[in-house]
């Protein structure tokens, strides 16, 4: 099984290996994939080499710096591949946090060898950005119904759990997962107030959806719930603090979200700085043009001050540092936006060969643009960023 890496110069060996690995073993078999569905195929193959048990570990922490590293290399090589791995984390790492014994006999093993697809629900029709907007009802079913505890509501000993109503939408492998961690207003607060996380396999009744058409090639789509039944021990966490669990979850792989896009971005680099010293335009290669060799020098600029960013906010989270949500955010933020900025540049050296369908840089111009959006809008994370900036200096620490 594949081991995580540690130090700068294993990080960078670690990085070769995995995007050999990705060319190699991973490529051939995304491409046989369909656009839209999730390829388990792919799956299959990332859990053989062992590269979802780094990300769905059995037992122990996810690691960030290692879920950068591979969400960086794999995006290099293999972005079907990269998001296929993330998604599993993504859908998973809330029972790694804090599922029970059950849900993590059941489910992790499976999710980790790639024979169940995962998948993390969190946004709705008018809850995107704004997830505490969430408006999907777990209402109290049995004759007790549900009693308040601490604040928040939990299950008394007359109740028999609830029943799930509303839509999800936007949702990463929907309808086609098998267990998604669902999160859901149990309470009577507004905002994060009253939000529980469920995990609900998908042949629950009531429990439907259907695919949208979406740029990227990835799977997406809405969930619906009618009446869909929920028990005590479909429970994630503590009924009531769903809400801090999915930011919880969104803190580790923020960060991550930044390492796709430099990968996406490197990837564009590399191909541009070969493209130019072999393109031959005005009586010489395109890198003897100065306006291209500067653009060139700007994208790699900008690339490696992301990575170092990435590498920063991972590096902080593992330690258990202060001020993680605004280093998470800043890293997304800064990583996404450059990549946006690396790979139209890529697209512009090209000129039109860039365009035609299958070519690296078309594929990487509509890959990119939805982590601006996703796990946070670019504006969201200026928006926490900010808040966290105000936090410090009212607490009298440095930002």
């Amino acid at each position: 099984m594949a081991t995580p890496f540690t130090g700068e110069g294993e990080r960078r060996k670690g990085s070769v290996e995995l995007r050999a690995l990705a060319a190699r073993r991973l490529r051939p078999v995304a491409d046989r994939g369909a656009p839209g569905k999730v390829n388990r195929p792919l799956l299959a193959t990332l859990g053989e080499l062992g590269l979802l048990s780094r990300v769905v570990p059995l037992a122990g922490p996810v690691r960030a710096q290692d879920l950068c590293l591979l969400r960086e290399s794999l995006a290099y090589a293999c972005t079907e591949a990269e998001t296929a791995l993330a998604l599993q984390g993504l859908g998973a790492h809330p029972v790694v946090a804090q599922g029970t014994r059950a849900q993590r006999a059941r489910w992790l093993p499976e999710v980790a060898a790639g024979r169940a697809v995962a998948a993390f629900a969190l946004s709705e029709p008018g809850a995107g950005s704004d997830a505490a907007a969430l408006e999907l009802r777990a209402e109290p079913t049995g004759v007790g119904g549900a009693v308040r505890a601490g604040g928040s509501l939990r299950v008394g000993s007359a109740s028999s759990g609830w029943r799930l109503h509303g839509e999800k939408r936007w949702i990463s492998n929907a309808p086609q997962a098998d267990v998604y961690t669902v999160f859901a207003r149990t309470g009577p607060g507004t905002r994060a107030a009253g939000v529980t996380a469920f995990l609900v396999p998908a042949d629950r009744p009531g429990l439907g959806g259907e695919p949208l058409e979406m740029l990227g090639p990835h799977p997406v789509g809405t969930l619906t719930f009618d009446g869909v039944p929920v028990g005590p021990g479909d429970v994630v966490g503590e009924v009531g603090r769903g809400f801090r669990l999915a930011m919880a979850t969104l803190d580790l792989f923020r960060p991550s979200v930044g390492a796709f896009a430099v990968g996406m971005a490197r990837s564009a680099l590399d191909a541009s700085v070969a493209h130019a010293g072999e393109r031959q335009a005005f009586g010489g290669p395109l890198k003897d043009l100065q306006a291209v060799s500067h653009l060139l020098a700007e994208m790699a600029t900008r690339t490696e001050a992301a990575a170092l960013l990435v590498q920063a906010a991972a590096a902080a989270y593992d330690a258990g540092e202060p001020g993680v949500a605004a280093r998470s955010a800043m890293a997304k933020l800064f990583a996404t936006e450059t990549a946006q900025y690396v790979v139209d540049s890529a697209v512009q050296i090209h000129g039109a060969r860039a365009l035609a369908h299958g070519h690296l840089l078309e594929h990487l111009y509509r890959e990119v643009r939805a982590p601006r959006i996703y796990e946070g809008a670019s504006e969201v994370q200026r928006t926490i960023i900010a808040k966290e900036l105000f936090r410090a200096a009212g607490a009298g620490a440095s930002p």
